[in-house]
Formats: structure tokens, C-alpha cells, sequence
């Protein structure tokens, strides 16, 4: 279990900028928004699926990185079981909706209609984090070292989406295969 560190005082001694915690799950949150838009004005089968699938992953990535890291720290620093526990309920039916969506493609007559309600969830779940009084401006108060976290946040998301590059890359090899 990740563990809330205190705060440093002191300067890094490293040259390259250090990305907190919480930056690094916005840009996730940006990043995911700005595919759900691409995804609605897609008018190929194929764009949809590619758009879906990038989705997908990064959010698998997303909410692993969170539950392993982030959500454990966010606990143990401020013990807000009610945010915490709320959170791991929308990822859970995220993840639901997520199986869902990689078991089917655009040609399932609701496919559109699943991710368009993903989105929708993570709309709302982005909201509850992003909020003022929400997980991350109460993460912002406590006594969290958001820079250490972010660290170890980029390193596991870096690692999860090397592996999930790779099965991702096999499964697009398997479907073109099974279309010719």
C-alpha cells in the first residue's frame, strides 16, 4: 500500500521539473476528455474503434494507478472514507462498462451508446475529484508529499502502459487478421 509521505522542505537536487500527483491525474482527465470528443464527431467504424480502444487503456491505466497509489495515500493522509469509498465505486462501474466496451465494437448496435454513457460517468467522477472541496483540493490540504506520489504515479503509469501497449498491439494485429 502506498503510504502518504510528509512534505519536504528542502529543493530537489534533480534537474528535471518533478510533476506532482494531482497535475498528473488532471492531464489524464484532459487527455480522456479530448478522446471522448474526438470519439462523438468520429464518423468511421475504425476511428471509433481506435479511439475506443486508446480510452479504454489510458483509462485502465488511470484508475489502476489511482486504486494502487493515489486512493490509498488520499486515505491514509486525510480519512475521508466517504470521497475515498465513492471513488472506488465509479471506478468499479467504470471498469464494468470499460469490459463491455473491449468486447464488442462499433458493428454492436450499442457500442456508441457505451461509450457515450462512459463518458458521462467519467464526467461526473472527473467533477467529484476536480471540485473545490473534492479529493483533490482536500489532498491539496493535507499533509501529502503530491510531488513523491507524482513520481511514483508516472512510474507505474509508464509500466502499466508499456504492458498494456503490447496487448493492445496483439489484439489489433488479431482483429485485422480475422477481417482478411
Amino acid at each position: 500500500m502506498a503510504k502518504a509521505k510528509k512534505k519536504s522542505g528542502g529543493r530537489s537536487t534533480r534537474q528535471r521539473p518533478r510533476t506532482d500527483a494531482i497535475s498528473l491525474l488532471k492531464a489524464d482527465h484532459r487527455q480522456v476528455e479530448e478522446w471522448f470528443s474526438q470519439f462523438e464527431s468520429a464518423r468511421s467504424l475504425e476511428r471509433k474503434r481506435a479511439l475506443a480502444a486508446q480510452i479504454c487503456q489510458a483509462l485502465r491505466v488511470h484508475t489502476q494507478i489511482e486504486d494502487e497509489i493515489f486512493y490509498p495515500a488520499f486515505l491514509q493522509a486525510t480519512e475521508e472514507e466517504d470521497i475515498h469509498h465513492e471513488a472506488e465505486v465509479e471506478h468499479e462501474g467504470a471498469e464494468k462498462l470499460i469490459a463491455e466496451i473491449e468486447g464488442s465494437g462499433p458493428e454492436d448496435d450499442y457500442y456508441n451508446a457505451k461509450v457515450h454513457v462512459l463518458s458521462e460517468m467519467i464526467k461526473h467522477h472527473v467533477n467529484e475529484e476536480e471540485k473545490r472541496g473534492g479529493m483533490f483540493a482536500k489532498a491539496k490540504q493535507s499533509d501529502m508529499d503530491l510531488s513523491a506520489l507524482g513520481e511514483q504515479l508516472a512510474a507505474r503509469k509508464a509500466e502499466l502502459m508499456a504492458s498494456s501497449g503490447s496487448t493492445l498491439r496483439a489484439a489489433a494485429r488479431r482483429s485485422a487478421e480475422s477481417r482478411v
